[in-house]
């Protein structure tokens, strides 16, 4: 290994770039490297002598903008601003360039430090090869694992609670079996608004051991009358305000209901659940 090497501890890999989809050494780095005398100029010297020997894929001169970009990368080693004449601008060599200019510097110094750097270049083609390798590996495990959380998503939302429901004339059981369900979601409480109250919504009320408040438009009613003499589950608050019927659940859920508890699945109606949370907030305000 060269004095400039040892001296700095200079690291060869640290000078290697990715410039145009290529790997690149600077002039300037490649003169240190060197131990070249006159510093760049000796290795644009012996380029120019031999100008046939240096292809645009083993030397070429950077842009204005690949040299800003440089700079930055390298906190500003690179001195150069935006106007900078561009007979100053950079040289870099490719893998194959640096092994062409060290056949034309000649010098045992160029000869044994191109070795290395050489087998630099090979080094960090192999780890690059190799990341990708390990990239693909791992794009592939992640590819399956999305296509595995897919068709678990998929199976789960053929379980997932539905929020909306239709119910067509004769369809008096299943109307009654989704409305028991709803009931049964409840934790603490269960808030009914509905201006009509018959046997058919006090037989549901009276299999939950819930708090229930029932809200109706009047209180006059022979059915409800009896059943406050055996069930005490029951709230009843008379409220002239509200036209339809809805169910909420523990204060936090809302459904609306198109159809009185009395005539579920008479007709064709739809029970829908309502996420907006300011909907749920307004109708608890005003009740």
């Amino acid at each position: 290994m060269n004095n400039v090497i040892e001296k700095e501890n200079i690291k060869i890999e640290n000078m290697i770039y990715e410039i145009r989809g290529v790997q690149v050494i600077l002039d300037s780095d490649l003169a240190k490297l060197y131990e070249c005398t006159n510093g760049t100029k000796d290795i644009n010297k012996a380029v120019k002598r031999n100008i046939e020997k240096f292809p645009e894929d083993f030397y070429f001169q950077l842009t204005i903008e690949e040299t800003l970009s440089l700079s930055r990368f390298q906190n500003g080693t690179l001195k150069i601003t935006r106007g900078h004449n561009i007979k100053y601008l950079p040289y870099v060599f490719t893998e194959q360039g640096v092994s062409m200019l060290a056949t034309t510097l000649k010098t045992e110094i160029a000869t044994r430090v191109s070795i290395k750097i050489m087998r630099t270049f090979v080094a960090l083609r192999k780890f690059v090869s190799n990341d990708l390798i390990e990239q693909k590996y791992i794009n592939n495990l992640v590819l399956k694992d999305s296509r595995r959380i897919d068709l678990i998503e998929e199976t789960l939302s053929n379980f997932k609670e539905k929020n909306n429901h239709i119910f067509f004339e004769g369809q008096i059981y299943d109307a009654y079996s989704v409305m028991l369900d709803i009931l049964n979601t409840s934790k603490n409480s269960i808030m009914i608004i509905d201006n009509y109250i018959d046997k058919n919504i006090l037989d549901i009320l009276s299999k939950t051991n819930k708090k229930i408040t029932l809200i109706t438009n009047k209180y006059n009613n022979d059915d409800y009358n009896k059943y406050k003499k055996q069930y005490s589950n029951i709230d009843l608050v008379i409220n002239n305000k509200i036209h339809d019927r809805f169910i909420i659940i523990d204060k936090k859920i809302l459904y609306h209901c198109g159809a009185s508890f009395k005539d579920l699945g008479k007709k064709c109606f739809s029970i829908n659940k309502i996420d907006d949370q300011n909907v749920l907030n307004i109708l608890l305000e005003n009740l």
